[in-house]
């Protein structure tokens, strides 16, 4: 081999080892679609998809385990009981698409319900007057959270925990650890009582609240995909450095988040006194647990950014079915418990499973 020769033949050997790489990367492309790469893209896409898949194969394996669980008593039973964590997860749904978490839903929800029951059965004032009153001191208490968090810039976790306490405790101060009995109600304030009421539909008892969580729950969906505000969302939960520099009013839309979310818990209040029949400041004390799993298991990521109002409806039956399936077929209730930390504990898994879908 001359001198001549050596460059051109390093040359040539450099461009085989090249098309040899690009061989080797294509064959590696083709190889990585797989069908389980096509359906974590697709799951990804449509996170609807996995709360509805969960639920229907819940439906069916509790009916074969329990063939009582089919009737419209049983059904029923399931409609009722998450009508209030259903109200509560879609406040909860808001706050993490912004990649926040509000541990205090069940303390507004309660002071509401109790603000709603001292003004109408002991101060005596109109149902309705009572309603808003309690309402907008649920905003009131979102919207504290919402200032502390985009203000003050103070972590949604440690905010949220300081303010579930200081809730608790003015609950129990307002209350003097008191009930409201449902003979006081129905005698003074039959109206806080209305959402609770509802007919027969083919052997199977609709009421009036279950009703309303479905017509909320399409008009916040309606409002996150089709409205400005719900874009914001969205964005600030991706990425609220590049939302910011896009225009976005970060801490105007993070204060109006965390505010309505405290108005809807401050109504799922009055939906709450319709569903137990009375006020109690130590009612509810698992609704934040549940509605965190119901928006968890409905395919609403933890991280910001992505989810769905249908899901965490979903989700909330979800955790109805299992719990209902479960005490059906004879099993103790910490098993149930057991049973909701294990799904929480899968959905969040399944979540970073299919984040990784994107990298």
């Amino acid at each position: 081999m001359t001198a001549e020769d050596a460059p051109t033949k390093t040359i040539s050997d450099f461009e085989a080892t090249l098309t040899k790489a690009d061989t080797a990367v294509a064959a590696f492309e083709k190889d990585d679609k797989t069908f389980i790469h096509v359906l974590r893209g697709y799951l990804r896409n449509y996170p609807t998809m996995i709360p509805a898949l969960v639920l229907l194969v819940s439906i069916a394996a509790f009916s074969i385990i329990a063939p009582r669980f089919l009737g419209m008593g049983a059904l029923s039973t399931v409609l009722k009981q998450v009508t209030v964590t259903g109200f509560v997860a879609l406040a909860q749904t808001l706050v993490i698409l912004t990649a926040g978490i509000d541990l205090s839903v069940g303390a507004i929800l309660v002071v509401s319900s109790l603000i709603m029951g001292n003004l109408a059965v002991i101060t005596g004032l109109p149902v309705l007057v009572a309603v808003a009153v309690g309402v907008f001191f649920g905003g009131l208490m979102g919207f504290l959270n919402g200032v502390l968090v985009a203000k003050m810039k103070l972590p949604p976790f440690i905010v949220t925990l300081g303010t579930l306490s200081i809730f608790n405790a003015l609950k129990l101060w307002y209350s003097g650890s008191e009930s409201i009995r449902n003979v006081d109600i129905e005698e003074k304030a039959a109206g806080l009582l209305w959402f609770g009421q509802g007919f027969n539909v083919g052997g199977a008892s609709l009421t009036f609240g279950g009703i309303t969580l479905i017509l909320l729950a399409a008009f916040m969906w309606y409002v996150l995909n089709q409205t400005a505000w719900g874009r914001h969302v969205h964005a600030i939960g991706d990425d609220p450095d590049a939302a910011m520099l896009s225009g976005i009013r970060v801490d105007a839309v993070l204060i109006s988040v965390y505010a309505v979310a405290g108005l809807i818990c401050g109504f799922a209040a009055w939906i709450a006194i319709g569903r137990v029949g009375s006020v109690s400041p130590i009612a509810f004390d698992t609704v934040n647990l549940g509605s965190i799993t119901a928006v968890v298991i409905g395919g609403t990521s933890l991280f910001g950014g992505r989810g769905s109002i249908v899901g965490s409806v979903l989700g909330a039956f979800i955790v109805g079915v299992f719990n209902t399936g479960l005490s059906l077929a004879g099993v103790d209730d910490y098993w149930q418990m057991f049973a909701a930390g294990c799904l929480v504990i899968i959905a969040v898994a399944l979540d970073q499973w299919l984040r990784r879908a994107s990298q």
